[in-house]
C-alpha cells in the first residue's frame, strides 16, 4: 500500500497481520533497547526493521543496526533516507538514495475514529472545518484519523531535514479526494514556521498522499531535492 504512495525511486517492504518479511532477528545494540519491552512492543520493533532491512538490500546497501535517534528518528545508514510505521497488523518502512530525494515520511493507522480529544488537540480551526465538508462528500472515511497519520507523516519528512521538533498545529493540512470516488487523494502541509532549507530553496508546504484500504489509513510524504 505504502508504495503507490510514493515515487518509484522508493523501495517500500511491508508485513500484515502475523506474516513476518524474513529474519526479524536483531542485533545485539538494538536488542539492548528492549529490556523492559512488552511482547507486542518487542515484536513490532523486531518485524519493522525486519522490513528496513529488506529494503536496505534491494538498494545494495548491506543489513545493519537502526537504531533510533534523537527523539526515536531511526539513524540510517550513509547515503540512505527512509521513514518506517506500525501499527496492530501492519508495518513498514521506505527507503530511497538520499541523492534520489532529500527527505520522505510514512504513516498508517487503523481506520477508526480518534479517541475523544485528540483532533481537538492536534487540529487547527481551519483543518476542523474542512475535515468537516468532506465528512458530508465522504461519510465513510474517518478523517480525523486521516489528519492524524497525514501530520505524522509531515513531521517524519520534516525532522531529518531540521533537527526541531514540529507541533501538531505547526502545519496546516489542507486533504484533498480524488474525484473518482476511491478513498485516496493528496493533501499539502503548509508549514507556519519557517521551513527547511532543499538546496537553494527554503520550502513552506509538503506535498503528500493518501489511502484507505484493507482497514488502515496510510499517507506518504516525498520531498524532492528540487
Amino acid at each position: 500500500m505504502i508504495e503507490e504512495l510514493l515515487p518509484e525511486c522508493v523501495v517500500s517492504v511491508e508485513a500484515y497481520g502475523d506474516d513476518e518479511p524474513g529474519n526479524t532477528a536483531l542485533y545485539p545494540e538494538e536488542e539492548a533497547l528492549l529490556a523492559q519491552a512488552v511482547a507486542k512492543r518487542r515484536r513490532e520493533f523486531a518485524v519493522v526493521r525486519s522490513c528496513a532491512r529488506r529494503a536496505m538490500e534491494k538498494l545494495g546497501v548491506p543489513p545493519q543496526p537502526i537504531l533510533p535517534g534523537e527523539r526515536g528518528a531511526p539513524a540510517w545508514p550513509d547515503g540512505l533516507v527512509g521513514s518506517m510505521t506500525h501499527c496492530d497488523g501492519y508495518c513498514a518502512a521506505s527507503l530511497v538514495r538520499a541523492a534520489d530525494l532529500a527527505s520522505l515520511g510514512i504513516d498508517a493507522e487503523p481506520h477508526q475514529p480518534l479517541p475523544d480529544g485528540i483532533l481537538e488537540a492536534v487540529s487547527l480551526p481551519t483543518e476542523a472545518e474542512r475535515l468537516r465538508r468532506l465528512a458530508l462528500d465522504h461519510p465513510d472515511v474517518h478523517w480525523d484519523r486521516l489528519l492524524f497519520s497525514a501530520k505524522e507523516s509531515v513531521y517524519k519528512a520534516w525532522y531529518p531535514l531540521t533537527g526541531k521538533w514540529l507541533d501538531f498545529t505547526e502545519a496546516d493540512i489542507n486533504v484533498v479526494a480524488n474525484p473518482n470516488g476511491q478513498h485516496s487523494g493528496r493533501f499539502r502541509a503548509r508549514l507556519l514556521v519557517p521551513g527547511p532549507s532543499v538546496g537553494d530553496r527554503r520550502l513552506d508546504f509538503f506535498e503528500g498522499r493518501w489511502a484507505v484500504q484493507q482497514g488502515l489509513v496510510t499517507t506518504a510524504v516525498s520531498v524532492p531535492h528540487t
